[in-house]
């Protein structure tokens, strides 16, 4: 069966539902468990990221990975251009982009605003399997991206540098 000839509501249900599991795995990153986004993929899924050289797969190895972030990490990821073609019943595929805001050794408060730490698309293939979609593979394209910045103990507590007066948030 191919996408012409599945029902245009089977297709438009199958299209959400991946849609859904994007942002679902954004959020568990970003403001959930990150461990626990391994969940969200096949039992032999794949992260990939071939410029960065990291393969990771199967669900203890992806939950390892991404529970292994650092506990003070601060990031906000925005995703954007979300394309899912739905190829079968079974199978889809997926373009989204990216953006990150990222910074480690955040204690609380607010920061001054800050460039992405990266930039860049993923292209996911999904497999529907006991009624629910996962990810198969995630792979990551990153054109833009550079480290992770690291705050000084005193930026984070004020969201101001180390070396600037304080200003209360909303003020200036």
């Amino acid at each position: 069966m191919t996408n012409e000839s599945m029902d245009p509501l089977d297709r438009l249900l199958a299209e959400h539902a991946c849609e859904r599991l994007l942002i679902d795995f954004l959020h568990r990153l970003d403001l959930g468990e990150p461990g626990s986004v391994a969940e969200l993929f096949t039992p032999d899924g794949v992260w990939d990221w071939p410029a960065g050289e990291r393969r990771i797969e199967g669900r203890d190895a992806l939950r390892s990975y991404f529970g292994s972030r650092p506990a003070d990490r601060l990031s906000r990821r925005l995703c954007s251009n979300v394309l899912v073609d739905v190829h079968s019943p079974t199978t889809a595929t997926a373009t989204s982009y990216f953006a990150t805001y990222r910074v480690d050794g955040w204690t609380g408060g607010m920061l001054p605003t800050r460039l992405p730490a990266n930039v860049g698309h993923y292209e996911d293939t999904f497999h529907r399997t006991d009624g629910r979609w996962l990810l198969a593979t995630r792979t990551v394209h990153l054109p833009f991206g550079g480290p992770t910045e690291r705050l000084r103990p005193a930026e984070s507590a004020t969201g101001a540098p180390a070396d600037a007066p304080a200003t209360p948030a909303g003020h200036g």
